[in-house]
């Protein structure tokens, strides 16, 4: 016989005990993405990473590992969601032990290695990606998803923060010692645990839909034919690859400013993780201005405003080397990348045809993001590793032949903004206030893009009839 379904007390107390499971198990991950995200470059040039492997690093794993969010919706066919997000956080704890042992071999040609952990970690993140949010987007109540994704922001905020002081601590410390290798070995060991934690509390959490989705009829040449219609649109085609364009162009500088503030300043571990903890906490900062200041005179303009920043910011690390300056050029960089992030989320949300799936618009769009960047990535690992030679045409002395693939990728983004600007329309605002909100939360961020935006659609019921 069935069980019996359970009282209404019971199901708000399983309800309430899986929320605050969520919230727990967000400090947990916090401390393996936190890790995994900021400190994976610095951890490349220990083991010796050339530029051609710092571009690889940069552009194989994330292009492969988009392409598993495709895999994982098939998956979801079969597999419970649920089941599907606790085997991925598996597999990364056992990864984050597999990072430690790299540490602690401390031998020649590991970067190979380390590469194809890289890309065994993304696509664990791409897996877990659409079915969190699908379980999520069942889970918390509509009334509540803003504040509790505003509070599991902060948690996430909280944890990182802690993990990057920390992690710079200790790597500094380590490395004084001539142990840096025990402090990445530490650094993955704490991260290991985190994501052990992690599952267990995901373990402990309830599912609304313990059974696997049911696979629509003819779902391959349906998802084909939205990616048809949606480049049939000029106006969603030119969105799409001016956001991808311009993040394979940072993509071809992002690895090396590593290596520039650990290799060439010699910048300690302290110094480096204070420096991504600016670039990171002037964008959480900045999230909430922009916001309103996109309600107010529209996505498109502050769009438009914070790319205009965006060919400059690789320009400004040519000026000066202090470490304070760089400080200072980072919280100008996180300025313009919150604006960009979360404005561009909001437009895609705006052009979007009228009741089209949002999730299937953005994915097309991460997926053509992530092709440019794998690009980009691998042109910027060629770029620096032809710098030196570049550099000794030039007439006049470089500080650093890195500077060159940094102007390289500011031209190139101009280049991508001058294309995209008189072909940047402005869009048919949908109103949100009543029947369809966007609810943002902090997913993850790292040291290419910045802040990364999920989002969960909510539709609520308007005062005539039902929710749609």
């Amino acid at each position: 016989m069935p069980s019996p379904a359970p009282s209404h007390h019971q199901s708000r107390y399983r309800l309430l005990k899986t929320l605050e499971q969520s919230q727990r198990e967000a400090v947990a991950s916090s401390t393996m993405t936190a890790t995994c995200d900021n400190y994976m470059n610095a951890f490349a040039l220990h083991l010796g990473a050339t530029p051609i492997q710092m571009g690889f690093l940069t552009a194989v794993p994330q292009f492969l590992g988009s392409l598993l969010q495709l895999l994982s919706v098939w998956l979801g066919s079969f597999l419970p969601r649920r089941v599907l997000v606790i085997l991925a956080a598996v597999l990364q704890a056992a990864l984050m032990f597999c990072f430690g042992t790299l540490a602690a071999l401390r031998g020649p040609d590991l970067v190979g290695p380390l590469i194809l952990l890289v890309i065994l970690y993304h696509a664990c993140s791409h897996l877990i990606q659409p079915q969190w949010r699908a379980w999520m987007g069942g889970l918390v109540p509509q009334k509540q998803r803003g504040v509790f994704f505003a509070s599991r922001t902060k948690l996430t905020m909280a944890t990182s923060l802690a993990v990057f002081l920390g992690g710079g601590l200790f790597l500094s410390f380590s490395d004084s010692l001539g142990l840096s290798w025990v402090g990445f070995l530490f650094l993955f060991l704490v991260a290991m645990l985190g994501r052990a934690f992690s599952c267990y509390f995901l373990a402990s959490m309830h599912d609304p839909q313990p059974r696997p989705a049911t696979p629509a009829s003819g779902q391959v040449l349906a998802t084909l034919r939205i990616v048809r219609e949606a480049f049939s649109d000029p106006v969603f085609r030119h969105y799409s690859l001016f956001v991808a364009g311009m993040q394979g162009m940072v993509a071809i500088s992002g690895p090396f400013f590593a290596v520039y503030m650990l290799n060439e300043l010699q910048f300690s571990y302290l110094h480096y993780s204070v420096n991504q903890m600016v670039y990171i906490a002037s964008q959480f900062l900045m999230l909430g201005v922009w916001g309103r200041l996109s309600d107010k005179h529209g996505n498109r303009y502050i769009m438009l405003l914070c790319s205009l920043l965006m060919p400059v910011v690789p320009v400004l690390w040519l000026f000066s080397a202090n470490a304070w300056y760089l400080l200072l050029v980072q919280a100008v960089s996180g300025l313009a990348w919150s604006g960009f992030n979360l404005t561009t989320a909001n437009y895609l949300y705006d052009i979007r045809p009228h009741q089209t799936n949002f999730a299937s618009y953005a994915a097309i769009q991460a997926i053509v993001t992530a092709a440019l960047v794998f690009v980009g990535g691998l042109a910027g690992g060629v770029a620096a590793e032809a710098s030196d030679v570049v550099a000794g045409w030039l007439p006049f002395n470089l500080h650093s032949s890195l500077f060159l693939v940094f102007a390289l990728s500011g031209v190139l983004r101009g280049a991508v903004l001058f294309w995209f600007i008189p072909r940047a329309a402005e869009p048919r605002l949908r109103r949100r206030s009543h029947l369809l909100k966007v609810v943002y939360r902090v997913a993850r961020y790292n040291s290419l893009g910045g802040i990364v935006l999920d989002w969960l659609t909510v539709t609520e019921k308007d005062k005539g009839g039902s929710g749609r």
